[in-house]
């Protein structure tokens, strides 16, 4: 398995505005997506696929989530482009992908949020909000 690339999140909008075959999946979880915000991709004409890596509030690994992959119609044509908080749980999604066949699995280097910044506070120094990409509120 050739493993899953970080890809900064600005390549990731220009792939989803040019490839027809671009997929964005959050696999953040349902309280993230409800009070941190959503990947807002609208402007590419495609529709943000929201399957959750780990079930809050227990944060264990979502067991449907292969049924889930297969039920939103992917198949093994598809570049996957995954994204969470930080892209550590994105990068575990991708790997899963790759082993239940789907190789074009990517990473979005630093998620949604990207890492703390000195006072603790993410989305200021790295990631899908830093870089000023489009994005919304649930």
């Amino acid at each position: 398995m050739p493993g899953v690339p970080d890809i900064r999140p600005r390549d990731t909008w220009e792939a989803l505005v040019q490839d027809p075959a671009t997929i964005l999946i959050d696999v953040r979880t349902d309280a993230e997506w409800n009070f941190v915000g959503l990947p807002d991709i609208t402007e590419t004409g495609k529709q943000l696929l929201l399957i959750p890596w780990q079930v809050y509030p227990s944060m264990q690994v979502n067991g449907a989530f292969a049924e889930q992959m297969r039920k939103a119609g992917l198949t093994a044509e598809n570049r996957l482009y995954f994204i969470c908080r930080s892209g550590v749980r994105s990068l575990a999604a991708g790997q899963a992908a790759q082993s239940m066949g789907f190789p074009h699995a990517f990473n979005v280097a630093d998620g949604f949020e990207g890492p703390p910044d000195e006072e603790g506070h993410r989305g200021q120094l790295a990631g899908w909000k830093a870089e000023g990409l489009p994005w919304r509120q649930r």
